[in-house]
């Protein structure tokens, strides 16, 4: 199989073969012929049902996390609620406990009054996850590294113990990508991604994908949810996401980089009480990280000594940092995360997130000098 450069490059794309054209066009229409048997010669209907961009999209997609089929989304929340719509209600979903707060509402907001259960734990710790399956479980939800704490969880035990138990494992991947972890490799059925983030890359587009190990009557559930629901991504964002996964590997990389400088960089700052980031080896899934990943990503928080408000002041310092919500983007973002979550937060109000772009390392560590100052 091609490399992973070689895959984000051409996997979904070929030359358009009524012009020629190296470079894919964007098809917008909704509707499509029928022939004059009555017969659809190019196998679209309506853009619900499919479309070429979309279709060219999750073959890109699906070949990335060496998956063997791919579903988009119009967010990376319509793609999470996705896989939970397609359990069953009275099903039961483990989750971590540090994970992303939109998430976490799904499950105890929209799905519990539909009936479907779920209970969180310590998904770093193999003993808590295993004590806390149910003969109900039906799906180990696992986010690594987490958000915003960057915990890092041993994805092949846990989709072990989670088959034993007759359940899924579905990874959320958005924060390491392909480029640096494959869940689906490591045991997992599902990988799902927020693709607004790093494959979008650009702060410029919406969307989500659900990604299967294997076609089975489950992924045709996440499918059906997808057309028959509605959760489908316009053609125009299909084809500005493929666009953007051209560069994936080279952005990630170049932004993992800049990350481990920073965090080196904050941990020996005396204001900084502690920074989670796996690339350091002082972080408790570090070890871990240098196993399953190849890399230990962009996404970084830290936590300073004194306390709230002297997180709200380092935030509103920052020249280069934009202190804004998301991450994956060429710039860099810096925000308050507990104060973004609400009254549900997990998060501790002393911590910042951080999302570290492309710009020059040392432009980035003089900012946040100065603002620590």
């Amino acid at each position: 199989m091609p490399r992973l450069e070689t895959l984000a490059i051409h996997a979904g794309r070929g030359i358009d073969p009524a012009s020629g054209a190296v470079a894919p066009s964007p098809v917008l229409s909704t509707t499509f012929a029928r022939g004059a048997d009555g017969a659809y010669p190019h196998g679209h209907i309506y853009a619900r049902a499919s479309h070429p961009g979309r279709d060219a999209l999750e073959r890109c997609l699906a070949a990335l996390e060496q998956g063997a089929a791919a579903c988009a989304f119009p967010s990376g929340s319509a793609a999470s609620m996705a896989v939970f719509q397609a359990l069953d209600p009275g099903d039961h979903v483990l989750a971590p406990d540090d994970m992303y707060h939109g998430t976490r509402t799904q499950l105890r907001e929209l799905l519990q009054r539909w009936g479907l259960q779920h209970g969180s734990v310590d998904t770093t710790d193999l003993d808590a996850v295993r004590a806390a399956l149910q003969p109900q479980t039906r799906l180990v939800w696992l986010e690594t590294p987490s958000n915003p704490l960057l915990k890092v969880s041993d994805i092949a035990a846990i989709a072990e113990l989670a088959h034993a138990a007759g359940a899924l494992c579905a990874v959320d991947n958005t924060f390491a990508t392909p480029v640096l972890q494959q869940p689906l490799d490591l045991g997992a059925d599902l990988a799902m991604h927020s693709t607004t983030k790093y494959l979008g890359g650009h702060s410029d587009l919406l969307g989500g994908a659900v990604i299967t190990r294997q076609e089975d009557a489950f992924f045709a559930r996440v499918r059906a949810f997808q057309v028959q629901a509605g959760a489908v991504p316009a053609p125009f964002d299909c084809w500005l996401l493929q666009r953007s996964i051209a560069t994936l590997p080279y952005r990630v990389r170049a932004q993992a980089a800049n990350a481990q400088r920073l965090a080196e960089f904050l941990a020996a700052h005396e204001c900084v009480a502690a920074v989670h980031y796996p690339g350091l080896p002082t972080h408790p899934g570090h070890a871990l990280a240098a196993r399953q990943m190849r890399g230990a990503g962009a996404m970084l928080s830290f936590r300073l000594r004194e306390g709230r408000e002297r997180a709200l002041a380092v935030a509103a310092r920052v020249q280069l940092f934009t202190r804004a919500t998301s991450l994956g983007g060429v710039e860099s973002l810096i925000e308050h995360r507990a104060s973004v979550e609400g009254p549900y937060t997990t998060t501790p109000d002393d911590l910042l997130r951080v999302s570290v772009g492309l710009e020059h390392c040392d432009d980035l560590i003089e900012d946040l000098r100065q603002a620590l100052v």
